[in-house]
């Protein structure tokens, strides 16, 4: 392709979702109707996007993740293995009427394996959420956050260092 895009053969795009230049979408990928993926992003094998999402330019998102509709990751954003995002604060199969609570992922942030992002909730930019948290609160920028819940354990530079 001449944008540099890649999309495996085994994935699912829809027509109507958008990818941009020098993105790769490997094994299994799945991106629903009006999902917005940025220039430069790696989406791993099994990765679910759901209609609507919006991920900025140069993101990670590795194997496994899940992403439902009302997230917005911004740039240069990381998300680890297995993590999961939600989108209804009360969850009920038999709601027939749930209403999507929106979640911000700002610039620079990373996202540890298996951490699951309860809507609602910011994090902050160049923030860190360890492998394992769940956050249920917003994540202040240049924070790095542990735990169940998630709770601040320290500061950090935008490479990630404890400062």
């Amino acid at each position: 392709m001449t944008d540099g895009k890649f999309i495996h053969p085994t994935a699912t795009v829809h027509d109507a979702a958008k990818i941009g230049a020098g993105s790769k979408v490997w094994i299994n990928v799945q991106i629903r109707e009006k999902a917005v993926i940025g220039s430069g992003c790696i989406l791993s094998k099994d990765v679910y996007i759901d209609h609507g999402v919006r991920i900025g330019d140069n993101c990670k998102i590795q194997n496994s993740v899940s992403i439902y509709s009302g997230v917005t990751i911004e740039d240069d954003v990381f998300v680890g293995p297995n993590a999961c995002f939600t989108n209804d604060k009360v969850p009920r199969a038999f709601n027939s009427e749930w209403k999507i609570t929106p979640t911000l992922v700002r610039k620079g942030a990373s996202i540890g394996a298996n951490a699951t992002i309860v809507c609602g909730t910011v994090i902050g930019e160049y923030a860190m959420v360890a492998a394992g948290s769940v956050v249920t609160k917003n994540v202040e920028s240049f924070t790095l956050v542990a735990g169940n819940p998630a709770r601040p354990i320290g500061k950090i530079d935008k490479e990630g260092n404890r400062t």
